[in-house]
């Protein structure tokens, strides 16, 4: 009976086996530094100087910190300005692109060129583009309305990284609302069609409540993404977040206090600790949201 149970414990073993490595990494770059940034955030703890615990000091500071609030304010504009475009125009763009007509397959190819183009590639084109001096500024001039500051003023400079960040999602989610409209039976467009319906009405009764799941995980994603947002930002509006430090997001404030030889490290990671607290509320506010409307 040794041998059968022998065999038994060596099958019951054999799947960690395969797991471990996958689990090594996972702990290594992704538990390992969530938990060290969880302990740090009640640490006064610095670049070079270990910490010393000092509870929810950092936490008490946060609600005094005006580029805290400067930086949480940024981040949910951010939010309110990406997400419903990136939900609403990849689905136009994945209709538009799954019609089989001569010459699809390149515009396909086109628009999910930005995705794979490399983030810093992106953002100094658009620099380039939108600064004082860049093409956009020099179009205006001739044709009479005059050079904008989109790259100086506050509010211009974020959107001008929104539009960024849509531009380049766009192909992203373009390929995920692909996948949902093929799985959309055309006999209900056809029986929509039938009924006298026309196209904007067969995209709100048939088209939407058919790709509703898949809205929200783009919505989800996007929230998470949005509220995350540091790349754009930082290459349009400088590290410092542009004049005053008015463009900073939450993410940028984390990497200008916790980086540097005399970095804050303690104070960044409850930086951090917040990022993470309020991007998984977001989740689970759309989650929520989403089975409110199916109840």
């Amino acid at each position: 009976m040794a041998a059968p149970l022998r065999i038994r414990r060596q099958l019951t073993f054999t799947p960690w086996l395969f797991a471990a490595p996958g689990l090594l990494v996972t702990g290594g770059f992704v538990l390992y530094p969530f938990v060290s940034t969880l302990v740090n955030s009640f640490t006064d703890r610095r670049t070079l100087v270990p910490g010393r615990f000092v509870g929810l000091a950092n936490f008490r500071e946060l609600l005094h910190d005006d580029m805290f609030w400067t930086g949480l304010r940024n981040s949910a504009l951010y939010v309110l300005g990406v997400v419903p475009a990136l939900v609403v125009l990849p689905l136009l763009l994945a209709l538009l692109v799954r019609r089989n007509i001569p010459g699809i397959t390149f515009f396909r190819s086109a628009f999910y060129t930005p995705v794979v183009a490399s983030i810093v590639v992106v953002g100094l084109i658009w620099v380039w583009l939108l600064d004082e001096r860049g093409l956009v500024n020099s179009l205006l001039e001739t044709v009479g309305i005059g050079r904008i500051g989109f790259l100086s003023d506050q509010w211009l400079l974020l959107l001008s990284a929104m539009t960024v960040t849509v531009w380049k999602g766009l192909g992203y989610y373009m390929i995920i609302y692909l996948a949902a409209l093929a799985d959309v039976p055309r006999e209900l467009h056809e029986a929509a069609a039938v009924d006298g319906a026309g196209p904007v009405r067969r995209f709100l009764c048939v088209t939407v409540p058919a790709v509703r799941s898949t809205m929200v995980l783009v919505a989800a994603l996007s929230s998470v993404a949005a509220f995350k947002v540091f790349s754009e930002v930082y290459l349009m509006a400088g590290p410092s977040g542009g004049p005053a430090g008015e463009d900073t997001t939450l993410v940028m404030l984390v990497q200008r206090t916790g980086t540097g030889l005399t970095g804050r490290v303690g104070y960044a990671s409850a930086l951090s600790v917040v990022v993470f607290t309020v991007t998984v509320a977001l989740m689970l506010l759309v989650l929520r949201a989403d089975r409110k409307e199916e109840a």
